[in-house]
């Protein structure tokens, strides 16, 4: 069965070390951002490289507690970009509560 959903779209993403990254864009189905405490990317990985979609991914889950985007667990943000900060891939349209 194949869903139709809406979800906030990545729409940049310079993590060059993940796997669905392609020219600055996120090629994954669906990305999960965040835990209990804080917003990185859970989706990101580096060995292997993804075969590119044509399409950018979506948010299909959100951890990030703290977030004000975050309603019931999914990312009511317009769109989001993600980021290396430290070693990590993090959420920067992120907005503490």
């Amino acid at each position: 069965m194949i869903k139709e959903i809406e979800m906030p779209e990545v729409m940049e993403c310079s993590v060059q070390q993940c796997a669905y990254n392609t020219r600055q864009m996120c090629h994954a189905r669906a990305v999960t951002m965040g835990d209990a405490h804080g917003h990185l990317c859970d989706t990101m990985f580096a060995p292997g490289k993804h075969t590119q979609r044509k399409e950018n991914a979506g948010v299909g889950a959100c951890r990030a507690m703290m977030c004000a985007y975050n309603e019931d667990f999914e990312c009511q943000a317009d769109g989001i970009c993600v980021s290396m900060d430290g070693g990590l891939a993090l959420c920067r349209t992120f907005c503490e509560e």
